[in-house]
């Protein structure tokens, strides 16, 4: 077990990358531990403990912004922001019941350093596209910052987008500002039944196509359906949310209820019903509680995801149901093996990446868990890494073997 470094300020933060730069040690950053078990397994020298790096720093509502240090709770902040009608819009996934840990023990830190988004990400973007700045310390013990606290934000490089999804290989993120958005009033969700994954896939490339404005959309096969809130035994279908005023949602449920006519009986979720459903699809709900089953999350061309899910649930054993209208895919396998050459090899004719998020530590160490980069992308991936941390201190191998 390495040892542990407990840092409350970004002075502290610094001074202990410099220290183990100048030690020839390698650092693990971790707030608290929430997303410990994505990547591949940490094997470093120190681990550097942000957790008592937390506060709100600044929320203006009026003017949509939020900056907090690293190691605030991120359930904190939703509570802080719903309180004044508002919200994190990219809906952030709570890993915890997935990996085998608590609900709600997530950072912003951690959230930022992942820049996993929910459904809401086919209308609202991801993480990165809330990001106005951070504050950082690079892998060379410098303190910088990037961006500002207004979304009309033109003050140098972007680097807020390039740091999030980095699993904190490039800087360590002290402070985060973020844009945050009104809460919708009303949702609802439209389910309806379809025959086959190619009518799933009708049915969501209809909606999407039309004026309804659709804020999720997903694909629900038999079986992981019937494990989420209020489907409890439902067939395959596929759900359709909107949100907005009541005037609003009303008339576009009316012209979505048109546009699904020849697809499938329909009905209506209310909002409450509808809102836990969409948290237990964005939380992977149907694969959380199975132990170290691997469980994939794939990227692709939204036409063609109900139809690949269903093929790789059907040729490896396991189950998987469709995001973002099609686009993303979470596949759980029977075991604990990630077969990553077969993942990958139905993923190719389509385009996309593959990422094993969830593994034993052993198959987390011996499989490529992000997908890997060809010649050109690998050299540049590698000179950024040498820019911000040339002493490779910063969570070494955490995502690219090397590097």
């Amino acid at each position: 077990m390495s040892d542990i470094i407990a840092a409350r300020d970004e002075q502290e933060v610094a001074e202990a990358v410099r220290d183990a730069l100048g030690a020839g040690k390698t650092l693990e950053v971790r707030g608290h531990g929430s997303q410990q078990a994505l990547g591949r397994p940490s094997q470093t020298d120190l681990t550097l403990d942000l957790s008592a790096l937390s506060g709100v720093t600044l929320y203006e509502p009026e003017e949509l912004v939020l900056s907090a240090r690293a190691g605030t709770p991120r359930a904190d902040i939703e509570e802080m922001v719903a309180a004044r009608g508002q919200m994190l819009a990219f809906e952030p996934m709570d890993t915890g019941p997935l990996l085998g840990g608590t609900a709600g023990r997530g950072t912003i830190g951690g959230m930022f350093a992942v820049n996993l988004a929910g459904p809401r990400r086919i209308s609202h973007g991801a993480v990165r596209d809330h990001a106005l700045g951070i504050k950082a310390v690079s892998g060379r013990g410098e303190p910088f910052k990037s961006g500002g606290r207004v979304v009309k934000n033109v003050t140098g490089y972007d680097l807020p987008r390039l740091m999030a999804g980095a699993f904190g290989t490039l800087c360590i993120a002290t402070e985060i500002t973020l844009k945050v958005l009104p809460r919708p009033p009303m949702e609802e969700t439209v389910i309806a039944r379809v025959a086959s994954p190619s009518e799933a896939a009708a049915a969501l490339s209809a909606a999407m196509g039309s004026s309804c404005e659709v804020s999720g959309a997903a694909f629900l096969p038999e079986g992981v359906a019937g494990r989420l809130p209020g489907l409890s035994g439902s067939p395959a279908l596929v759900a359709l949310r909107m949100e907005g005023v009541p005037p609003s949602v009303s008339a576009r449920r009316a012209m979505l209820l048109k546009v699904l006519a020849g697809i499938g009986r329909a009905e209506v979720l209310e909002t409450e019903t509808s809102r836990p459903l969409w948290q237990a699809v964005r939380d992977v709900i149907p694969f959380a509680g199975s132990g170290e089953r691997a469980v994939w999350r794939l990227s692709t061309q939204p036409k063609v995801g109900p139809e690949l899910a269903a093929k790789l649930a059907s040729d490896l054993g396991g189950e998987a149901y469709c995001d973002w209208a099609g686009g993303l895919i979470w596949l759980c396998l029977p075991g604990e093996a990630s077969h990553a050459d077969d993942v990958r090899a139905a993923l190719a004719p389509f385009g996309g990446h593959a990422t094993l998020i969830r593994a034993s530590a052993a198959e987390r160490a011996r499989t490529a868990v992000f997908q890997p980069l060809d010649g050109a992308l690998a050299a540049l991936t590698k000179r950024v890494k040498e820019s911000f941390d040339p002493g490779l201190v910063l969570n070494p191998g955490r995502m690219h073997a090397g590097m």
